[in-house]
């Protein structure tokens, strides 16, 4: 199963794809023009960079690996960089809904005596199509939990030997399909070494799994806003005030400091403006996000005006207040 880290240099995928060929109803071409078919293909190569990696890898890449890739597949090739959280659907098609990304460095071949293997903790999440679904390993904290999404919990034994106890967390309000996925990926991972259980939500064990996790927390109880948020660019670049909406799967990294973006969760807008905005980009976003809210007065919508702090602003924005 393909597994990728937040702090991976390179993470190549090569595919080949064939742009024809015969259906399974049509008869058995004569062996000219198997050949033709075969010699009409293209390779992509995708680069995916890490969010924590930074650009030594990539540079290695085109001076390398790339120089090599086209020496075999010519003008067939084409490379795509991919960075983390902004992959395309068709990049994510390749993985079957089984996009792992662990926090941090490729996995130790070795660890020192007696010391202890990590608990770690995984959720299953989806921005505005399946295809998008990805496993992302995430801080251990019952607070991060939340009724509308799956949870992977490794929690290893006080042994040396790799073993443990692998727990899947279905939230109360969390998609079936996406909980059969979470299933099959925690057996994918730990199903050699460590037991799997299947809890739901306020069904869990008094003991092993609230002090694997560190303790019982409040938590989220719903994520609506995954079902409503849109989020717009408002910019001048092309000489002439544009407003523009950025795919469903967005996330904070789609946030450029010389534009002003509206975030629009279904219940709240908000007008978020960069570091590096034009004030005629601010008074025309300004004026756009207030047709936003106009249209939707019905819902009574709020208008926020958020500006970039250094560390830069999360999305705790969307949730409902």
């Amino acid at each position: 199963m393909p597994e990728c880290d937040s702090r991976a240099k390179l993470s190549a995928v090569v595919t080949r794809l064939f742009s024809g060929g015969a259906d399974a109803g049509d008869s058995v071409q004569e062996d000219d023009d198997e050949v033709a078919v075969e010699d009409d293909y293209r390779c992509i190569a995708y680069f995916w960079q890490g969010r924590d990696a930074g650009n030594m890898g990539w540079l290695t890449f085109t001076f390398s690996l790339q120089k090599r890739f086209e020496s075999m597949f010519g003008d067939k090739l084409e490379v795509v960089r991919m960075h983390q959280q902004q992959e395309n659907l068709k990049f994510l098609s390749h993985f079957e809904q089984k996009f792992i990304i662990h926090q941090g460095r490729r996995k130790q071949t070795s660890r020192e005596a007696g010391e202890k293997q990590p608990v770690e903790l995984f959720q299953l999440r989806a921005n505005g199509s399946p295809l998008a679904l990805r496993c992302v390993q995430i801080a251990v904290d019952a607070a991060n939990l939340n009724s509308e999404f799956c949870f992977i919990l490794k929690v290893p034994f006080d042994s040396e030997d790799n073993q443990g106890i692998v727990y899947v967390w279905l939230g109360k309000r969390s998609n079936a399909s996406e909980a059969r996925i979470a299933e099959d990926i925690a057996e994918k991972m730990y199903g050699q070494t460590h037991s799997i259980q299947i809890i739901n939500e306020d069904e869990e064990p008094n003991n092993f799994f609230w002090i694997g996790i560190g303790g019982r927390k409040k938590h989220d109880l719903h994520a609506e806003y995954m079902r409503y948020a849109r989020l717009f660019r408002c910019s001048n670049e092309k000489g002439y005030f544009t407003v523009s909406e950025k795919c469903t799967d967005f996330c904070q990294d789609d946030l450029a400091d010389d534009d002003v973006m509206i975030l629009d969760n279904g219940d709240q807008v908000y007008l978020w403006i960069g570091k590096k905005t034009s004030d005629v980009e601010i008074k025309l976003a300004f004026k756009s996000a207030q047709v936003e809210s106009h249209v939707h007065t019905v819902y009574n919508y709020a208008m926020h005006v958020l500006l970039q702090c250094c560390d830069g602003v999360g999305w705790a924005v969307c949730s409902r207040t």
